[in-house]
């Protein structure tokens, strides 16, 4: 039986990680209408990777025989202006969402819930990785985009990024 508050927070965050799905496809669109496919692609990846996100805690929640709530999801609230001002957001969504499963790893561990800090401890890491590469794409940004062949070049290689589902089993 999971604790009341950890329970509460882990349906949440499935319905906060589905609306990270809805961001970034929101990013992925933004980028279509630009011309700029590849890096549509990245964000259309991005948006599968948060979507399993959603599903690796909602079959959790089930296997502990928990019904998920799922709530209606808002659109998407970042204003998309600019190219670095798109890469920005998506760092600092990827920050606040990391501050969310740390909440709810406080939250796991207050309540010696160990089951669901392992399950948290994936998410952590892949938290942690999701920062590095928004801060890595802005670098490349920083330092290629300016150019339009600087910006060709760093679209082709976010076209070759392609989709590779969660290792991890609940």
């Amino acid at each position: 039986m999971l604790n009341e508050k950890v329970k509460k927070l882990l349906n949440e965050q499935v319905n906060k990680e589905l609306y990270s799905a809805y961001l970034y496809l929101d990013f992925s669109n933004y980028f279509e209408s630009r011309g700029l496919n590849g890096f549509a692609n990245w964000y259309y990846v991005q948006a599968q990777e948060e979507r399993d996100h959603a599903m690796l805690l909602y079959r959790y929640l089930h296997k502990n025989n928990e019904k998920v709530a799922l709530e209606a999801i808002a659109q998407p609230d970042k204003k998309l202006d600019s190219d670095m001002g798109v890469l920005k957001a998506g760092l600092e969504h990827e920050i606040y969402v990391t501050s969310l499963i740390n909440d709810i790893y406080s939250a796991a561990q207050s309540a010696k819930d160990y089951r669901t800090m392992q399950l948290l401890d994936w998410f952590v890491k892949e938290q942690s990785e999701e920062e590095d590469n928004a801060n890595n794409l802005i670098a490349k940004m920083e330092l290629f985009g300016s150019t339009p062949n600087g910006l060709y070049m760093l679209n082709n290689e976010l076209a070759a990024r392609v989709y590779a589902a969660p290792s991890l089993v609940v």
